[in-house]
């Protein structure tokens, strides 16, 4: 177990060296292969996972029936469905894996005890939750007002690896457009190159 993997993803200047021990051992690895499913649409999730290899995704399934992505996880990323986790209410979103992975889950029992035992990991908690509210009103602008070409030159900025290792159907879903348009995107993309 790589200790600084975890003081990584949990920075907090308020957590204590000797708190990242306890930390550390609340996770247990998991391996995933390619399209596994971490959490699945309508049951309650019960953990948390920290990516530390590999690619995954969350989706819907639309109206229509269409899968629709609405996240990308890579290294270093908290893979998590928030309201089912803590509201304890089904998932509406399943999380796959897109490639073999390695990712550390922590139950909520787990969670909990270490929230309430260690006041600088209370704090880095409440700090994420206010950064990923920010994230998400961001994405769901940007969904109004960039063009499409935009989001994906953000989308490759922000999340290479996405690119790299994501089938064009779902990166298209994400960019909420058509593979065709994602196709044109990238064509004239190359050719300003």
């Amino acid at each position: 177990m790589n200790k600084h993997f975890f003081e990584e993803i949990y920075k907090y200047p308020d957590i204590k060296k000797e708190d990242y021990d306890r930390i550390a051992n609340a996770h247990s690895s998991v391996e995933f292969s390619k399209n596994d499913l971490l959490i699945k649409a309508g049951k309650v999730s019960n953990a948390y996972f920290l990516v530390e290899i590999g690619l995954f995704r969350s989706y819907v399934i639309d109206f229509k029936g269409n899968e629709i992505t609405t996240g990308f996880f890579s290294a270093n990323h908290i893979l998590i469905e928030v309201a089912s986790l803590f509201l304890r209410q089904p998932s509406q979103e399943n999380f796959q894996a897109l490639t073999n992975g390695v990712a550390w889950k922590i139950d909520i029992a787990d969670f909990h005890e270490l929230f309430q035992t260690i006041d600088g990991f209370s704090e880095w908690g409440r700090a994420w939750m206010s950064n990923q509210l920010f994230i998400s009103k961001q994405n769901s602008i940007n969904m109004l007002t960039q063009s499409a070409t935009d989001r994906y030159l953000h989308l490759v900025k922000a999340q290479p690896e996405v690119i790299k290792n994501a089938p064009l159907k779902f990166i298209a879903s994400f960019l909420g457009i058509t593979d065709t348009s994602l196709s044109r995107i990238r064509k004239e993309i190359s050719r300003k190159a």
